[in-house]
């Protein structure tokens, strides 16, 4: 029985979030309200809030499952792998997979997702959020990895997910101008290598 519950909670959750990110597409984040997507869903809004406790919360749970993806690399990094060259790694083979979160994904659909994400400051702040926690998740991973938690793993972990961040920026902003994520991905593969080169050398391993 619990399991058929949660795929009935799943499933609620995915028709919200379809509904939403699609309204958004079509009419602009601010100009849909909360009661119009639960209404297109076809669930109350107590029950939306339920699942997304706001708004913008729509839109970013794709980040969800991100926030603390770097923390898991770390984590379960093999034996005498680094931190560092875990989450390299983990980049550069987010960059050959495509993966939206690394900004060299040329998907119509995610090109249109980021649009509205970074065309809405609202968003924007929230993602900002996200990205806290991120760090947060990261410096904790980094503090057992460097024996101790501390000012030395959160500006460490601050300087990578900055690091990430504009990394993805400048692949998403090159795809939005016009190249593909063909053209692209070898540059994004140098800026990645330079990176984290530059990362190892002021942070050390």
């Amino acid at each position: 029985m619990s399991g058929l519950r949660e795929r009935k909670k799943q499933r609620t959750y995915q028709v919200i979030s379809d509904t939403a990110i699609a309204l958004f597409l079509e009419k602009g984040f601010d100009r849909v309200s909360v009661a119009e997507v639960a209404a297109a869903a076809e669930v109350s809004k107590p029950t939306l809030f339920r699942y997304f406790p706001a708004k913008e919360d729509l839109i970013l749970h794709r980040f969800a499952d991100h926030r603390d993806e770097a923390a898991r690399t770390v984590r379960g990094r093999a034996a005498g792998v680094t931190p560092l060259g875990a989450l390299r790694r983990h980049f550069l083979d987010g960059l050959a997979r495509r993966d939206p979160v690394t900004g060299l994904s040329d998907d119509p659909d995610v090109l249109a997702f980021h649009r509205l994400l970074y065309g809405t400051p609202s968003l924007v702040a929230r993602l900002y959020a996200y990205q806290g926690a991120s760090e947060r998740a990261l410096a904790d991973a980094l503090g057992g990895a460097l024996g101790g938690a501390g000012v030395r793993a959160r500006l460490a972990a601050g300087q990578i997910v900055a690091v990430q961040r504009i990394l993805a920026e400048e692949n998403w902003q090159r795809i939005e101008a016009g190249d593909s994520a063909d053209e692209v991905e070898p540059e994004a593969v140098a800026a990645a290598e330079l990176a984290f080169r530059q990362l190892r050398e002021g942070l050390g391993e």
